[in-house]
Formats: structure tokens, sequence, C-alpha cells
């Protein structure tokens, strides 16, 4: 906590810094995605003088690499330029914060190459195969956060974030550069006994290129194990905090819910369903159904019911007899194809007992469902809702907008009824 503080503050006292150059950017008009844009060039640039180091001079001329260090420094700045621009002059947007991450990746990807291939060339082999490590390990620390983010926990913080790494970088390359200027490139520490040396001016460079191939790779597996543990946590918590994760889930059900639905959407009467919930047709005179599924691009129903044999003997092997209500063309009845059966709408049956069964979708298995007797003696579908068991009747979906491959998911919401009362329960997941 105090480190993140300290970087807080410190990040702060930079901003001050820098406002007033900033302010003399948005001045001229130069955009966020426009400084960033130099940025990256500016990691070219240094790319080009690694280069040119590793082939114009030799082992011991160790200026190109001060230079590059310097050039490091330089573009670095501008990756807190952008952002302060972006929210100075108030032209934050989302594309602009995807060019900027995207960008940074390849900046950083640049810079390694040009170290890499300056260290392979003067035969630096071994120094070399520990920036791979770097550059993969900052790689992942970038990924990790953004991939957390994507499910909605939050992943910051390690000893190696970007500025961090950059900065090491950067002062290492610049006092190897001084110290090869002021006390030669070919210096070499021998300890007496010892037949190799222990210390080179080139030393200077390479050893914080190791420290950040062991510390970029850890920060990436502590965040790993941060989010696992994150996620563990809302999965145990009942109530609100279980159905955030839940909600991420879905949106994957939904995904593939609107990809592999098939018939063409009908434009659905809002008179009695309120602003944002459509009134569909539901099915009917299904004395056997369990439960049915809705969502908003048509109306379209999955149907899921219980599944008997002639004699009147639920089926051990599939209890559950899923299929289409198709209202879009006149109610017809179609079963599911093999890929929605699997992928979407399927359910993986466990037998527990004679007369009672866990049902877990295919798609998103991380709240089960049994099937088994009522106190009546009828077969129906027991779930979470709320935090307690209840008896599922429908889930419905709900999209508004987006497109046919990326919908935009508003809520997922399952109603049902409390065993022991009757009353009706329903609980929503925001994704």
């Amino acid at each position: 906590m105090k480190k993140s503080t300290f970087r807080d503050k410190l990040q702060q006292a930079i901003y001050v810094v820098i406002n007033p150059v900033v302010k003399g950017l948005i001045k001229i008009g130069l955009t966020p995605n426009a400084v960033t844009t130099i940025g990256l060039i500016l990691n070219i640039g240094v790319a080009i003088i690694f280069v040119v180091g590793a082939e114009k001079s030799n082992r011991g001329d160790l200026s190109y690499v001060g230079w590059a260090g310097a050039l490091i420094l330089f573009a670095g700045l501008f990756d807190m330029l952008d952002g302060q621009v972006a929210r100075l002059g108030k032209m934050s947007s989302k594309f602009g914060a995807l060019y900027d991450s995207v960008l940074d990746r390849y900046s950083e990807l640049v810079l390694f190459l040009g170290i890499c291939y300056y260290l392979v060339a003067h035969h630096y082999f071994l120094s070399s195969l520990f920036a791979f490590i770097a550059m993969i390990g900052s790689m992942m620390v970038s990924y990790t956060r953004a991939r957390a983010e994507g499910l909605g926990i939050e992943c910051k913080g390690g000893l190696m974030q970007r500025p961090e790494r950059v900065v090491l970088i950067a002062l290492s390359a610049i006092a190897c550069g001084v110290a090869g200027h002021y006390i030669g490139g070919g210096y070499k520490l021998f300890i007496p006994g010892l037949p190799f040396h222990i210390f080179e001016t080139m030393s200077i460079f390479t050893i914080p290129i190791t420290v950040l191939a062991v510390m970029t790779n850890i920060t990436a597996v502590n965040r790993l194990r941060d989010a696992k543990k994150t996620m563990e946590k809302e999965q145990q918590t009942p109530g609100a905090a279980q159905s955030k994760p839940a909600g991420k889930q879905l949106i994957a059900l939904v995904g593939l819910i609107v990809l592999l639905c098939t018939g063409a959407g009908v434009k659905a009467s809002q008179a009695n369903g309120g602003p944002d919930r459509p009134v569909f047709p539901v099915p009917k005179g299904i004395p056997t159904m369990l439960f049915y599924l809705q969502r908003t691009p048509n109306s379209n129903t999955v149907v899921y019911d219980l599944n008997m044999d002639a004699s009147g003997k639920l089926d051990e092997e599939e209890p559950v007899n899923i299929y289409w209500l198709r209202f879009t063309e006149n109610g017809d009845k179609k079963g599911l194809n093999w890929i929605q059966r699997k992928f979407a709408y399927g359910l993986k049956v466990k037998r527990l007992s004679p007369e009672k069964y866990e049902l877990k979708s295919v798609a998103y298995d991380k709240r089960p469902m049994y099937l088994m007797k009522t106190d009546k003696g009828k077969y129906q579908i027991f779930t979470n809702i709320n935090g307690s068991l209840a008896i599922l009747n429908t889930i419905w979906i709900q999209i508004e907008g987006g497109t046919f491959w990326v919908p935009n998911v508003i809520y997922v919401e399952m109603k049902g009824t409390d065993p022991a009362t009757g009353a009706e329960k329903m609980e929503r997941f925001k994704p």
C-alpha cells in the first residue's frame, strides 16, 4: 500500500512539472494519438541506435548504449504526455485508450528487438537471452492486467509496471554509456583464483536487464494469483457478489446464443412489457415443461421439457428434452442442432439419486441446477436465485444495440418460485 501511495504521489509531482508542456501541446493542436505516435517513432529510433551500434561499433564502444538510454528516457516522457493531453484537453476516448495500449506494446517490442540485436552482435549471448525473457515478462505484465480487467477484475500493482521498466532500462543504459566514457568499455573486474571476470562495464546495463527478466515475470504471476483470489472470493460470496462472475460468464453464452440463433428476427411489441422488456409469446399447453429461455433478438424460444417415455417413466440418461419453439415460423417445434446442444443450450447431466439429477449448462457450469420432485411429487428444476433455492421458471436475456457478433447485453434475468411460499423470485445479472 505504501509503495502504491508513494508511486501515486510521485506521478502527481511529475504531472505538475509536465503540465505546462502538456498545455503547450494542446495549444499547438497535438492530439493524444499524435503524442502516442511520436512516442512509438522515438522508440523505433532507439532500436535503430542499437542496431547501428551493433554494426558500426566495437565491443568496447558503449556510447551507442548511452545515447539509446537517453532517447528511451525521452520517449518514455511521451507515455505520460499522451494521457495528460487527453485529460486536460478533454479529448479522452475509448479508441484513444486502445490506441495507446497497442502502440505501447509495439514500442516495447521494438525496444527489446534493438537491445537483443545489439547484445547478440557483440556476443553477449546470455544477456541477450535475459533480454528476451524480460520482453516476455513485460508483455505478460500488460496482458495479465488487460485480460483480468476484461473479465471485470482490477489487476494493477506490482514492482515492474511500464514506467518502472522504462526508467530502469533508460538509466542503466545511460549509466553504462557514461561509465564506458570514463573507465573504458573494456574494463573487467577479476577475483584472484577465478578464471573469469565477475563484472565489466557492460554489466551496468546487463545486470538490470537480468533483474528485469526476473521481476517482470514475478509481477505477471503475482497479478494472475491476485486475480484468481479475487475471482474465488466473488464466487464464494452469496447474493450480489456472486452475481458478478455469473453475469460475466453469461456474456459468452449470450454471444453464442445470438451467433447460433437462426431465422429472421421480428420487431417486438413493447406495449405491455415496459421500455426495456418486449412482449413475446410464451410457451403454453406443455404440461411437462420445466422452464424456457428467451432473448431480445427475436421471439424464438428454447424450451426445457421433462423427457418421459411412453409409459410415463423419466428417461434416466436424458431426463430433459430441449427444443425450439420458433414463434417467428408459426410456433413450429424444432430440435437443437449439434452445435447448439454441445456449446450453447445443452445440459450436462449427473444422476445423484433415483429421483434427483444435477444439471449444468454446457455454456456456463458455475450455477448448477437440480431436477427433483417437489413435495407434491412433481419434477421441477431447482436453482439458486438471490441466495436461496427456488423453482426455475424462465431465463430472459436483454440485449440493446451492439452488433450481430458482439451484442450489447444489458442484463440476464432469472425468474422462479419460492417452493415454500409460492412467492415469485427474480434475480438480474448485470454483465
